[in-house]
């Protein structure tokens, strides 16, 4: 496991974050080298990689996915690999997932599977939503479409090398959400001479928030930020927007709670004779596990000495990763990072080493049940 820290450590210090991840992909391809693997794919989506190890016969083909990026978050926590990229470090825990999936393909590289194809997938841009949906618009993907895919994801707040597992929904379906209205500035001593949308914006900022109550499941509407005009005193406003997030355990709710939301700024927009504009941003699929899937992990996890534990309900935080849930049968599950391990994203946040044998054997173990 050396290799795989000291390697873990390298890619903690460089941090690149979505869709610029060049630097870390040449690292990755640099330690890929001496386990040759029978094919290679470079700039998939962008700056992924994909590594494949033939079967000797035909057969299935699985995919093991992780995360290239890092996070525009500065790196406190003082350590011999303290990021030294200013205002950038890898808080999230993908320099671990890296390191765990390059601990497979050393494994598949002495012991090349008996049936089918194993694909390694270092995907980039996974914390804006955008890298799985880059990874599967590139033409090469079809060379390695999956018929089964898998991925964990560390989670601080569980003992350490807990196995966190769901069947169905495991993460929430999310997208940011920008409403733009237009109309017409004018001087403020005649603001009846212009068309200010503060109005429209106050309407919505009081009755979108309630949207999510009529969804058949959790769905949540949270406000981030609200803009008129500018700081000028003598300009009643003519332009201004509101943004949000939408989250939902179930895409439809999701997709029905954007419709309704888009319904509504219509509304508002045009009895207040406003131009109504939308954007999205960071959109996530809900991320679904595959109820046949549920029993191979299981099994792995028990081979490993680990009793999984159940997820009652769905984390409310988003992971591309959904989008594979939607083009084969897929399962994401979870490794606990520890109990006092700071949360994900926070600058004092450090992805425990112990935890590369674990996912390394979590992910052997499945290849070798399914």
């Amino acid at each position: 496991m050396n290799n795989l820290i000291q390697l873990r450590h390298t890619l903690h210090q460089f941090p690149e974050i979505a869709l610029e991840e060049s630097q870390t992909a040449q690292r990755i391809l640099e330690f890929f080298v001496p386990f040759k693997p029978d094919q290679v794919f470079e700039k998939l989506g962008g700056t992924g990689l994909a590594f494949v190890y033939k079967g000797k016969k035909p057969g299935k083909r699985i995919l093991f996915r992780c995360e290239l990026d890092g996070l525009p978050i500065e790196d406190l926590k003082k350590t011999d690999h303290q990021s030294q990229i200013p205002g950038k470090g890898h808080l999230c825990g993908h320099d671990g997932h890296m390191a765990i999936i390059c601990g497979l393909g050393e494994k598949l590289a002495e012991n090349r599977p008996e049936n089918g194809d194993v694909i390694l997938l270092f995907q980039p841009a996974e914390e804006t939503g955008d890298g799985a949906k880059a990874v599967m618009a590139d033409p090469r993907f079809e060379q390695i479409r999956p018929d089964f895919a898998f991925a964990l994801h560390n989670l601080p707040g569980y003992p350490l090398h807990q196995i966190v597992m769901r069947s169905g929904t495991f993460a929430a379906g999310s997208t940011g959400m920008t409403i733009t209205l237009t109309g017409k500035t004018s001087h403020s001593a005649h603001p009846d001479a212009g068309i200010n949308p503060a109005q429209a914006i106050a309407k919505l900022i009081q009755e979108l928030p309630e949207f999510p109550k009529q969804a058949s499941g959790f769905a949540l509407l949270t406000l981030i930020h609200a803009e008129l005009g500018s700081l000028a005193f003598g300009t009643s406003a003519g332009k201004g927007s509101l943004s949000m997030t939408l989250r939902a355990f179930n895409q439809q709710d999701l997709d029905v709670l954007i419709e309704k939301v888009k319904a509504k700024a219509l509304e508002i927009g045009e009895s207040e004779h406003l131009k109504v504009e939308f954007n999205f941003v960071e959109q996530f699929a809900v991320s679904v596990n595959d109820p046949d899937l549920y029993s191979v992990v299981e099994k792995a996890a028990k081979n490993q000495g680990f009793n999984p534990t159940e997820k009652p309900e769905p984390f409310r935080w988003s992971e591309d990763f959904g989008l594979f849930s939607q083009v084969c049968p897929s399962f994401l599950f979870g490794l606990g990072a520890g109990e006092n391990c700071p949360q994900l994203h926070e600058g004092t946040y450090d992805f425990p080493d112990e935890l590369i044998e674990t996912g390394v054997g979590m992910f052997w173990g499945i290849l070798k049940e399914i």
